[in-house]
């Protein structure tokens, strides 16, 4: 399989494409960078500069990127592969006016995400202020590791899937406070999973403290998870527990019944 930052063990049948595979680890290689060249898509891929290079080409070609002859740029066109999946979906047409409920509530950025590979993917938010330096937006992504909702999510999992899922996670030390070693994140899980909500301060940027509880489905399956953020400055742990926990229970009873699937 191509080398991604977010490949997975993958076991190919007789039917796997190699070709769609490759095209579609270009496009994912753009995550968090605006332009690349043909050299830097290849190492980011793991491909031949020239493999790399026809498949830039293709893509520009099918209008899915721009080229200026050096640097090639996704186009807006490759929007259509996220957005055809995110206007379908159930869960993301029921979770967003829950959000602005909660989030008119609390006054406080809400969002909802799932799990993908190492990472969360935001599929519905509401921000009231930007509170990460990162422009989040539903289809942006971050670590699950050292996020509330993607610690939810991990501790949903069985442990030695979440394990694998962390060994395979470029565990950054982001700030002082970052979890990073395995046991110490493991440990965590283990509370989360208990307490069946997870606070994460200042872990994945400085400032940030974050709320989050895991969504079931009605057969009580996590599907997803909600968080609520804000600045630790306006906020405690204690205050989250206190006053925005009792909120998030009463969102999670509401949606179980909503997502049969």
């Amino acid at each position: 399989m191509v080398p991604t930052k977010n490949s997975e063990s993958t076991i190919r049948s007789a039917d796997h494409m190699l070709v769609l595979e490759r095209g579609l680890s270009v496009i994912e290689c753009f995550d968090g960078h605006d332009a690349l060249s043909v050299s830097e898509v290849a190492q980011l891929t793991g491909m031949s500069r020239p493999a790399a290079r026809r498949c830039l080409l293709t893509l520009v070609t099918l209008h899915y990127a721009t080229s200026d002859g050096r640097l090639f740029r996704l186009a807006p066109r490759v929007l259509r592969l996220g957005f055809s999946y995110l206007s379908k979906a159930d869960l993301p047409q029921i979770l967003q006016p829950a959000l602005e409920r909660l989030s008119s509530i609390l006054n406080e950025s809400c969002s909802a995400a799932v799990i993908d590979g190492t990472d969360v993917l935001y599929i519905a938010r509401v921000a009231t202020e930007r509170i990460i330096s990162v422009d989040l937006r539903v289809g942006s992504r971050l670590p699950a590791y050292c996020n509330a909702m993607g610690r939810v999510m991990l501790a949903a999992l069985p442990s030695e899937q979440a394990l694998d899922i962390l060994k395979r996670t470029d565990r950054i030390q982001r700030t002082k406070a970052t979890l990073t070693k395995l046991p110490d994140l493991m440990a965590e899980l283990d509370r989360v999973r208990k307490q069946d909500y997870s606070i994460v301060r200042a872990e994945l940027e400085l400032g940030l403290l974050t709320i989050a509880v895991p969504i079931r489905n009605s057969r009580q399956e996590v599907v997803a998870a909600v968080n609520v953020g804000g600045h630790v400055e306006r906020s405690s742990s204690k205050r989250l527990i206190d006053e925005t926990l009792p909120k998030l229970r009463k969102l999670q009873a509401e949606l179980a019944p909503l997502l049969r699937t």
